[in-house]
């Protein structure tokens, strides 16, 4: 499978008129990944989308994300480390080159950009669970809801946990690499920065507990029958195994390039 079956018209026209190519339009969706990949690692390319703030509109998420992440992959590779937030301490950890080896993955590097691109668009669902015989609730939940989430899964019949295993495992990767301040203001009073009182049968608290589900619900999702018919099983072992790590490409390309933009980009 190459890359070029993601390839929207309007990306096929940005690519042209950014890059200057002398070749057909028709043609460009049939050239092959080397000449894709040269496209989107350059430059021109690269500075054109960071210092045009219509070039999102112009271009599909995935191919603005697909960018970013392999300059993400470039840049990290001049950093001498990576830091990480725990306790209300910020610490350094000497794994840029794990970072980049994992950016190296093009199927890792694929879900990721097409991860991000999910979260431009939050859609929300009512989801319908059953507490006993006879006994039904309505749960109105959204794509930040992982807790919502996992009741929808527990919902629909075993065939049809595939999604929602695998969206937990997004939300929670997304929240924890763009924006873990988001779990920290629902785990700590703003003002204090004392932990709040832990809600009764809330099961996410903490970065640590998104971390743990996160893990936990892309092993699930890899392990389905619907992951190997996708291709999707091995990055979401990978995803699974190498959490912690993967959080950090998202994290240093949502501080280096998107910095004032990701809330009006994500909505969140």
């Amino acid at each position: 499978v190459t890359m070029s079956w993601r390839l929207r018209e309007e990306d096929v026209r940005f690519l042209v008129q950014t890059t200057g190519l002398d070749t057909g339009f028709d043609e460009v969706p049939d050239l092959d990944d080397a000449w894709l990949d040269q496209v989107l690692e350059s430059d021109a390319l690269f500075e054109r989308i960071v210092a045009d703030d219509e070039s999102m509109v112009q271009m599909s998420p995935w191919l603005f994300f697909s960018v970013l992440l392999r300059r993400a992959r470039r840049d990290l590779q001049q950093e001498a480390f990576t830091t990480e937030r725990r306790a209300q301490q910020k610490v350094v950890v000497f794994d840029t080159m794990q970072v980049t080896e994992l950016l190296d993955d093009p199927a890792v590097r694929d879900y990721l950009a097409a991860l991000l691109a999910s979260f431009t668009r939050v859609a929300s669902m009512t989801v319908r669970v059953n507490l006993g015989p006879g006994v039904w609730r309505r749960y109105r939940t959204n794509d930040f809801d992982v807790e919502g989430l996992m009741r929808y899964a527990e919902a629909v019949e075993e065939p049809f946990r595939f999604e929602p295993y695998k969206r937990i495992g997004d939300v929670c990767l997304f929240l924890t690499g763009v924006f873990p301040e988001f779990i920290e203001t629902q785990h700590r009073y703003a003002a204090s920065r004392q932990i709040r009182p832990a809600m009764r049968g809330r099961l996410l608290q903490s970065r640590e507990d998104y971390e743990r589900y996160g893990q936990a619900f892309y092993r699930l999702a890899a392990e389905h029958e619907r992951a190997e018919v996708g291709n999707l099983d091995k990055p979401l072992t990978t995803l699974s195994e190498r959490f912690v790590l993967a959080e950090k490409p998202l994290a240093f390309l949502a501080s280096r390039y998107l910095f004032a933009t990701r809330h009006q980009l994500f909505g969140l």
